[in-house]
């Protein structure tokens, strides 16, 4: 591994033995302004490098100033990762060697479902990850994430995603931790902390996206407006965010496309200067979503032209332009030099940048070892935890017995996901992303050129991992027999009778249905990928009608990106088993579940529509929400949702005894204990996740009817009992009242606990008293659990 020799004769920025400031700043004096605003720039790794691999003749021009990050050097080639090291380090030793201050670059990747480069593992998406209930399992994954990308020489990830979504209709659902503000921070913490690490410079920046809104738009179309009341805003879509910068010290956040009342979430300074950083005390870099800059200009006409559109980001907050310079660069030194913006602006974006490579450690260690870079990126642990992670985030919603599968009984296997692994897989894996790019070369439209994709081979993607059929057989051999019956979408009937006949013959139909997630035009989740109603894909659903009118009994396991189908689908089967996007690992999961050698133990992030006439519905609404006053349900059908949030099945069964509060009154300072007996009352074992809310029915301002404060996933043997204690402090139970600010107002509040949001018994309630002794507490993100 080559490093820098510090000596003597060095410039005070490259002595490491000297404050982080003290290196800023000596080497912004040092900076011409045309190297300050390369800072602020990117180049993606196609423009940077040719087929071979390696940085292109021609193309110094992109770096003779420096650069500030380099795009995609695994996630948008086919490199192998010791490949991919190769060309980072090549990178950086031109930076270093050719450049006059030899600043190293910052390598960003997508982390979605694990990093997106080719062999790395894939893990399950975020809304699998969010059934798990799990924070210990999202950390491990980070972390995993973390070891992959340091040995390829890559330093930050965008992720995790933060935006609270509250409508299935939205594509990138699946990228989100779910509906609750309470849940997605928990989880995004926990990814954060795995992802940077212990100390920075052998972590990855992690990148809180997308602030703020995203996932609340009209329609839940993407880029479209969310209307949100300024309360609402920050006790709920802000929440995690604000949790991540303050718990955490996440060191970049990742604005969001849409606008906000009018101001586009790139241009506006009250959420990425007042709000971020002189209110919660950001010190990282915000970068800009890809093209979000432009977008100021072109989507929103927020803007003139592009230098305009340039300014307005840059006097907002944002940092750094991704994927590539764009409006920055030129047009932003024009507008310096000709003091449309200050140079102390620019130059408090450029201490950022700076700041973050310093604290990074790039300028001792800009490269890696490759030789060591294929064998962390995709090991038999790494895969174990996919497993792992798959297993628990599976989520049983139905069952009339049908599961686990009779032993010796013969399976009609049928449906466009049981035996295409493609389909497993999340937007942002590898070999869903990888289409996006080949479909931009073939088309010759969209952001890039194809003439700078430099000639990858982007046609492949390994695909090495079993299907649903491949894993269902190492279980049950030719007991079972696979019919498609359907594509994702379109309208052919054609496999229609061959799949039903199947079934007929079979004691039991295992229908395995869904999507196909990714960005081009074939997907049906993913990133722009939106949808006007909850239906199967398709002709999916026809066919899982046909084939229950046969009379076989129907397992049907959906392999989304969303929550299909109403209760008339549901009804049609005998057992639904939801997947999610699980990942490599993820057949070989459904299978272990659906034989009975894993017990189901996930948990809805989000409230299971009826159909999407409901949206939005979700679980902490008003008091005067949820149901049509004065009659309570629609004309036609229930107002409640098909399964509540929090809600699953197991193959065994539990009961939640002794709830208690152990104190009838605390005062804004202390902390809220509430015991729970948690038993296994069933013949096998498995896990349930008990789960903690707190109701308050008086207050300034309105109030949810439930939120979510505490929860704790237990493992436990047939006939076996463990006490779970939530401590929650009372900073925990506040709001933001009539001014906005952060208040914990006295009065009583009920603690109820229960296994999902709609089956709760009651602990108690606590009356909270004002310290006149001490000031408001500050608010609190969480608070202990303790499973004895």
């Amino acid at each position: 591994m080559t490093t820098f020799k510090v000596d003597q004769d060095k410039p005070l920025y490259r002595d490491p033995a000297r404050a982080v400031d003290d290196r800023v700043e000596d080497l912004l004096a040092r900076m011409t302004a045309d190297e300050k605003v390369a800072q602020l720039g990117s180049r993606w790794v196609f423009e940077l490098a040719g087929a071979d691999g390696r940085l292109a003749p021609g193309r110094d021009h992109l770096l003779q100033h420096g650069i500030g990050h380099v795009t995609r050097i695994s996630g948008a080639s086919s490199l192998r990762p010791e490949e991919a090291a190769e060309l980072a380090n090549a990178l950086q030793r031109h930076l270093v060697d050719e450049t006059r201050l030899g600043i190293p670059a910052i390598v960003h990747e997508e982390i979605c479902s694990g990093l997106m480069a080719r062999d790395a593992t894939i893990f399950p998406q975020a809304i699998g990850l969010a059934s798990t209930w799990e924070p210990t399992l999202v950390e491990a994954l980070a972390d995993t994430i973390r070891t992959q990308m340091r040995a390829t020489g890559l330093h930050q990830g965008l992720g995790p995603v933060l935006d609270v979504c509250r409508d299935p209709r939205w594509g990138r659902l699946e990228e989100t931790f779910g509906e609750d503000p309470y849940l997605v921070a928990r989880m995004g913490v926990a990814f954060v902390r795995g992802l940077q690490g212990e100390d920075i410079a052998s972590g990855v920046v992690a990148t809180a996206k997308h602030l703020v809104g995203y996932g609340a738009s009209e329609g839940g179309m993407n880029w479209a407006p969310p209307h949100i009341g300024a309360r609402e805003l920050r006790d709920v879509y802000l929440h995690p965010f604000e949790a991540a910068v303050r718990t955490t010290r996440v060191r970049s956040v990742m604005n969001a496309y849409n606008e906000l009342d009018g101001i586009p979430c790139a241009a506006d300074p009250t959420l990425l200067t007042a709000i971020l950083r002189d209110e919660w005390g950001f010190e990282g870099c915000v970068v800009s979503d890809y093209f979000s800059i432009r977008q100021i200009l072109e989507c929103h006409q927020f803007a003139v032209d592009a230098q305009d559109a340039a300014v307005k980001a840059l006097e907002a907050g944002m940092d750094v332009e991704l994927p590539s310079t764009d409006c920055y660069g030129e047009r932003l030194l024009d507008a310096v030099d000709s003091g449309v913006v200050s140079a102390e602006t620019l130059d408090q974006a450029v201490r950022r940048v700076l700041r973050t490579k310093f604290e990074l450690g790039l300028f001792e260690q800009p490269f890696v070892d490759t030789s060591k870079t294929t064998a962390a990126s995709d090991t038999v642990s790494h895969r174990e935890l996919a497993r792992e992670i798959a297993r628990k985030s599976l989520v049983l919603l139905r069952n009339d017995g049908a599961l686990p599968l009779r032993d010796g009984a013969s399976i009609a296997l049928i449906g466009p996901c049981a035996d295409d692994v493609r389909n497993l897989y999340g937007d942002y894996a590898y070999p869903a992303h990888v289409e996006s790019i080949r479909d931009v070369l073939e088309s010759g439209q969209g952001a890039v050129s194809p003439p700078l994709l430099g000639g990858f081979d982007i046609s492949g993607g390994s695909l090495e991992a079993p299907t649903v059929l491949d894993a269902f057989r190492a279980h049950v051999g030719e007991q079972v027999r696979f019919e498609q019956g359907c594509e994702i979408s379109g309208d052919a009937r054609d496999g229609f009778e061959a799949a039903v006949e199947l079934a007929r013959s079979s004691d039991v139909a295992v229908m395995v249905m869904g999507d196909k997630s990714g960005l081009t035009s074939d997907c049906t989740s993913g990133e722009s990928r939106d949808v006007s109603a909850l239906e199967l894909p398709g002709v999916q659903a026809e066919l899982v009608a046909a084939v229950a009118a046969t009379g076989t009994p129907v397992v049907l396991v959906l392999v989304a990106g969303r929550p299909y189908g109403g209760a008339a689908l549901h009804e049609q089967c005998a057992a639904i088993l939801l997947a999610w996007l699980p990942g490599q690992e993820g057949a070989a999961a459904i299978a272990e579940t659906l034989v009975g050698a894993v017990s189901p133990g996930g948990k809805l992030p989000v409230s299971y529509p009826r159909s999407s006439g409901q949206i939005p519905v979700f679980y902490g609404h008003k008091i005067s929400g949820g149901l049509s006053h004065w009659k309570g349900d629609y004309v036609d059908g229930p107002a409640a949702p098909l399964y509540p949030f929090g809600y699953g099945l197991s193959y065994t069964s539990f009961a939640l005894e002794e709830a208690a509060v152990r104190r009838a009154e605390v005062s804004w300072a202390e902390t809220i204990t509430v015991d729970v007996k948690v038993t296994n009352t069933g013949d096998r074992a498995g896990d349930e996740v008990a789960q903690l809310y707190a109701r308050r029915r008086h207050a300034s301002v309105t109030r949810p009817v439930l939120e979510l404060k505490s929860f704790a996933r237990v493992e436990l043997a047939a006939g076996d009992s463990r006490r779970v204690t939530f401590d929650v402090p009372v900073a925990q139970l506040g709001f933001h009242g009539r001014d906005l600010d952060y208040v914990v107002e006295p009065g009583v509040v009920e603690l109820l606990v229960g296994t999902s949001s709609a089956d709760l018994v009651s602990a108690g309630s606590v009356t909270i008293v004002a310290d006149t002794s001490a000031e408001q507490p500050a608010k609190a993100f969480d608070g202990w659990v303790t499973v004895e």
